[in-house]
């Protein structure tokens, strides 16, 4: 199994630890990267492009209220981006608002879910995504050579 590198772009403390925590658990071969805002997760995305598409995210957690650059321009970005659109993106935030689902679709997110309040509930949500998009889901390469 390859290593599989996941961008968490998110800005809650709380919610990294325990992302953190609940990928450290599965024991899965994953790289957790976090950036803290919408502005940082494009320039972190644009600079590993300008580096020949190197080290880009297999998956992206993307909460959709972020300081900067809201989740749904990071989102629109990615999914503009001729380099980056392969790149599967679920919506992972507190917002369940019929207008941030439906503009999460309008934009290509792959899925949207709805964090969970309760810290076992957040957890089992983790281990869920970990489950579906690690071990059943066959991520896309980041290039035809491999």
């Amino acid at each position: 199994m390859q290593m599989i590198n996941i961008l968490l772009v998110e800005d809650n403390e709380g919610d990294i630890l325990l992302t953190r925590e609940a990928f450290e658990d599965a024991r899965l071969l994953t790289k957790l990267e976090v950036v803290r805002d919408g502005h940082e997760a494009i320039a972190e995305l644009t600079l590993r492009l300008a580096n020949m598409g190197k080290d880009l995210p297999d998956l992206i957690l993307l909460d959709v209220n972020l300081p900067k650059r809201n989740g749904h321009e990071v989102l629109h970005h990615i999914k503009t981006t001729a380099e980056l659109r392969h790149i599967p993106v679920i919506m992972l935030t507190t917002s369940s608002s019929p207008k941030d689902i439906n503009l999460s679709y309008d934009n290509y997110a792959n899925c949207y879910i709805t964090k969970p309040v309760e810290v076992n509930n957040f957890l089992e949500v983790i281990a869920t995504i970990e489950n579906f998009w690690i071990s059943i889901v066959k991520l896309p390469y980041q290039n035809s050579a491999q």
